[in-house]
Formats: structure tokens, sequence, C-alpha cells
């Protein structure tokens, strides 16, 4: 596949889109109308290291003092300024050593939107979950410096599974419950006031063959912001099933799509459509009302893709997988808006909702102005270049055969000349005697020629002699 994705579109509205990837980088693409709405990456956060993988990452966008949550391969957790990269917290996990050891890494993250003490804006809540289902309910003080210790408020930790390995959570919109689900746990719901499991689905029954599925959840979201009982959820082998808490245990309606795991879903705002990308690059948006599919995205990935993001504001969605590219599609047309390739395979993808481009512009163009300014003076600080024209060197070569030309032409003059004084020289005695030795030489091959003639006429003369006699005739 080229790493170019030509896009016949006007480009893309103002928007910021904040990425993660398998080396621990974060970047930052914005896209303006200054540019021609062509994203473009602004901003690198970090160093490229494998320990430092992305696995999670949440965001509170909030206006004042935005934050964003990351969770490392290495077992850290990193509260991170959205606006500039800067750290705030760095939060060791509490079972560092066991994660180590049994891969227990942290597979979902939530950072809380809403403070546990409204008294102080530097309150954060963090929720954590494992591969192995140990979750945690963190809440803590960001310090005003860096260097400064933090401080625990709160700390509870729960199993939310026996056995099998957790692959997906999500907390609802207004942040009262939790939905666990992966390979071999089936979807629960959790209270997170009382950490009470609610509710727990029921696998579905054996196909008409007998055959029955196990169960592996890959990804799930809840579909309405208003109604915590309604949710959706992928998996490994390329279902989709909706479920609803208020009527049965089993999934109330569920559809095949495609051949391949279904690795990311999102629900839109409207709380009927949802958004689905599986592990052949393959991009859909279906009405889960009726299980019908509205349409495939146009531009097909060439990878797995493993997060999408709904814009709050704008009609558009951003995907993002192992083909290790950013795409921008419009909701409307399903068409592709613009793709940024980003070297490194991506896990994640989280809109700015608060971007505004005038206020970025404003804050650049002044900058930039210094710099022009700089450049400027610098130019009219440097003496004038001079240009030297350069001598062709291939007319010097035509020269130099031109030369050779003449010197060889002069050469065979000299020669045709030094012939003609010396027949000049030569008396007339030494010519005649010349043209008298040429006409022997003649004469004497005239007459060899004349003597072989008569030599052959005898010998055939003898022969039929010889026949007329009735004599043997010798053939030679």
């Amino acid at each position: 596949m080229p790493r170019t994705t030509t896009v016949e579109s006007a480009g893309c509205p103002p928007l910021r889109a904040l990425t993660f990837d398998v080396l621990g980088l974060i970047k930052v693409t914005e896209a303006r109308s200054t540019l021609g709405g062509v994203p473009k990456v602004v901003e690198r956060w970090g160093e490229p290291e494998s320990s430092r993988c992305v696995l999670a990452a949440s965001t509170n966008d909030r206006k004042i003092d935005p934050l964003l949550a990351v969770a490392r391969k290495s077992g850290v957790i990193e509260l991170i300024s959205s606006i500039n990269g800067d750290l705030r917290v760095s939060l060791p996990s509490g079972n560092q050593a066991e994660v180590q050891s049994q891969e227990d890494n942290i597979v979902g993250l939530h950072l809380f939107k809403k403070q546990t003490s409204e008294s102080s804006s530097r309150s954060c809540t963090l929720l954590t979950c494992t591969t192995k289902g140990l979750s945690t309910l963190r809440s803590f003080t960001i310090p005003k410096s860096p260097g400064d210790s933090t401080s625990d408020d709160a700390q509870v930790t729960w199993n939310v599974c026996a056995a099998g390995n957790v692959l997906c959570c999500k907390v609802d919109e207004n942040e009262n419950y939790a939905l666990f689900g992966g390979k071999g746990v089936e979807v629960n719901i959790w209270d997170l006031a009382t950490h009470t499991k609610i509710w727990t689905a029921k696998s579905p029954p054996k196909n008409s063959l007998g055959i029955f599925t196990p169960t592996w959840f890959t990804s799930a979201t809840f579909l309405c912001k208003d109604d915590h009982r309604k949710f959706v959820g992928g998996t490994n082998s390329h279902q989709v099933r909706l479920y609803d808490m208020a009527a049965q245990r089993r999934p109330v309606m569920s559809f095949d799509f495609r051949e391949t795991p279904i690795k990311a879903i999102t629900e839109d705002q409207d709380g009927n459509t949802i958004y689905i990308g599986n592990g052949s690059g393959d991009l859909a948006s279906v009405d889960i009302r009726t299980g019908k599919l509205l349409g495939c995205f146009l531009g097909k990935c060439s990878g797995s893709i493993r997060s999408i993001a709904r814009h709050p504001d704008l009609p558009m969605i951003a995907s993002c997988g192992l083909d290790s590219y950013l795409r921008i599609w419009d909701i409307k047309s399903r068409q592709l808006l613009s793709a940024v390739f980003l070297k490194q395979h991506l896990t994640n993808v989280i809109f700015d909702s608060h971007f505004n481009e005038d206020e970025v512009a404003a804050s650049v163009a002044p900058s930039e102005q210094k710099e022009e300014d700089e450049l400027i003076e610098r130019d009219e600080e440097l003496p004038p270049i001079v240009k030297r024209k350069k001598k062709k060197t291939k007319s010097r070569d035509v020269d130099r055969d031109d030369d050779d030309d003449d010197e060889s032409h002069s050469v065979k003059r000299k020669k045709s000349k030094k012939s003609q004084n010396d027949d000049d020289d030569e008396g007339p005695h030494l010519k005649e005697k010349k043209k008298s030795k040429k006409a022997k030489n003649v004469d004497k091959y005239e007459e060899g020629l004349l003597s072989v003639e008569h030599e052959k006429l005898k010998k055939v003369k003898d022969r039929k002699s010889k026949k007329s006699k009735g004599e043997r005739v010798d053939l030679e």
C-alpha cells in the first residue's frame, strides 16, 4: 500500500486530534482553515521507547486546565496537560511487580470529569482495570509543582472476573456504572458507588448445527448517554450484539460484520447509530435499532482499526490503527476527508472539543512575526552574493576536437606535399624504368595464364583420342 492517499475533498474543518502509538509518543494533529484544511502534525510529546507503549487513554476535556490520562505498558499512569503536554502527575501502579511478572497490563482507563471535591480543581479520580480483572478506583490531588508528592484521598480495589482475561472496559456518560468484558468473561455491569455487580449477560444458545460460540468480547460501548441499560458489544467471531438490561440477559439482537474480529466500536450522539471497525480495516455505520448496515466508509484502511472517535460537535469521526494512518471521515457522505501518516502503529485517538483556531493563531502569530523580522535583518546584514559565470565544459571539448581535426588534416597535407616533392626530385630515367618493370610483370602473368590453358587443351585431346581407340582413360 502506498504511504500517501489522494483525497478529492475541500479539506477538514478546524480540528485538533491527539494520537497515541506503540512507542509511547503522543502526536498532536491540527487542521486550520488558513492552511487549506489540511491536517498536519504540529507537536510531538515524549521520547520513543517500547516500554512506554500507550495501552489506554482518557481525557477530561474541560475548558480550563484540560487533562489527559495515559496508561503505559510499564504500569505507570501519567496525567498530562492536553494543551502543552507537560507532565502533571506520574502514578506507579499499586501492583507494579505483579503486573510485570504476570503481564497483567492495564486495558481500561477512565479519567472522571466530575470532581469528588468541588472546592479543589486539582482533585482527580481514576478508574483502571487490568487483564486479570483487577479494578481500582483512585482519588488523588494534583500537586502544585511536579516535584511535590501526590496525596491519595481514597483507593478501592476489587476483582470483576474470577477467570478469563478482560479486554474492554467502558464507563457510561453519567459516570455511575462501568462495563467489563473479555475472553472468557461475559459482559457485566458494576455500580461504581457501591462497587457491586448489578447485571451479568448470558451467552447465546447453540446454533442450528449445535455449535457453541465461546465468549470473547473485544470491544463494547454504551448506546445512550441517558440510559445505561442499553449497550453494544463486539466479539472475536465478528459478531455485534445489542444488550438491554431491562429486557433479558441474552442479546436482544446480533448480526455478523465481515469475516474478521471486531476491534473498535463507538456510538453516535443520536443514540441509534454505531461505528464499527474490524481487523481487516473495514469501517461502517450501522443502525442498531434494526441492525441494518447504513454503509461502509469509502477508502479501505490497510491495517486493523484499533480506535474510533466521534467528534462532539462536528459531523465527523477519526480512526487509527496498525496501518499508522490517522484518517478523518465525514459521517454524512462517508467519504475520507484526509489521511495523515504518523509512522508508528497507533493505539488510540482523541478529539479536542475546545479547539479554537482564532486563539491558536493569536498565540502563534507574534512569535512567527519575530522570526520573520529576524530573518529579514540577517539577510540585510549579509553581503550581496556575486554569481560567477561557469565556463561550459562542452564547448571546451568541442574546441579540442576541432583542433585535433585541424592537426590531422595538416599532417595529411604535409605528407601529400612530401610525396609530390619526392616525385619531382626523381629523374625521368627512373620513371621510365618503373614503367617498364610494370609492363614486364603484366606480360609474365599473361604468359602463365596462356600456358595453363594450353596444358588443359592437351589433356582433353589425349582423352578423346584414347576413347576413340578403346584404351583405358586415367581420371586425374
